[in-house]
């Protein structure tokens, strides 16, 4: 089923998303919404089923992994799935004024991000320029994953996305009232390079709880 018929429910959506990444890993996609007919169909405005905050590394093609296509998906890309004023104002902006029922944080294994503020909090370098703002930003997430004996990559990972995902929840009221009252859900996941999958880590209202 395209997934703007799909109810759009928490849920019901996650569960779309599920099934076109699993299309995605076994080399099945269907490819939808990409035609000309669908384009024109968008000059009237857009109504995607679940806003999603992923990493901006070019080997986690958001839509690609869905196997979704034009208008299915608002993406919000940062490295390291970092958090700013900006995004905040956009997944408030996908709910508020779009009607998105799903918030998705999305990162992945080799995540460039993760490693450097791992390396440098072990005593390596700290990128300059602006660079430094992805290792200040990230940080605090590699330090609590830690605290708690983690000591891993893979770890560290798991953690940047449940920390982001925390952040979310902790830092928007309006987000955060939502959840609670059971009408948005948001889920974490780690994507894995090896073989395509997408792996939740933690979520609120998508079946998984």
């Amino acid at each position: 089923m395209p997934l703007r018929n799909v109810e759009r429910t928490p849920s019901a959506v996650w569960t779309a998303l599920a099934a076109g990444n699993e299309r995605f890993m076994n080399f099945n996609e269907d490819r939808p919404n990409q035609d000309a007919p669908r384009r024109r169909e968008l000059r009237d405005g857009q109504k995607p089923a679940a806003v999603v905050i992923s990493c901006s590394d070019s080997r986690v093609p958001v839509e690609l992994i869905f196997d979704v296509g034009l208008g299915d998906l608002f993406v919000v890309r940062t490295a390291g799935e970092i958090l700013d004023q900006a995004v905040f104002a956009s997944i408030e902006y996908a709910i508020e004024s779009i009607g998105v029922p799903l918030v998705i944080v999305m990162g992945h294994e080799s995540c460039g991000a993760v490693a450097a503020t791992a390396s440098a909090l072990d005593g390596g370098a700290i990128p300059g320029g602006y660079q430094r703002v992805l290792v200040e930003k990230v940080a605090p997430s590699i330090l609590e994953a830690k605290a708690d004996g983690k000591t891993s990559i893979e770890d560290f990972e798991k953690h940047h996305v449940v920390a982001t995902v925390n952040q979310i929840l902790s830092r928007s009221p309006e987000i955060h009232d939502k959840v609670n009252a059971g009408k948005v859900g948001i889920i974490g996941l780690r994507y894995q390079l090896s073989d395509g999958k997408t792996m939740p880590v933690i979520s609120r209202n998508v079946g998984l709880d």
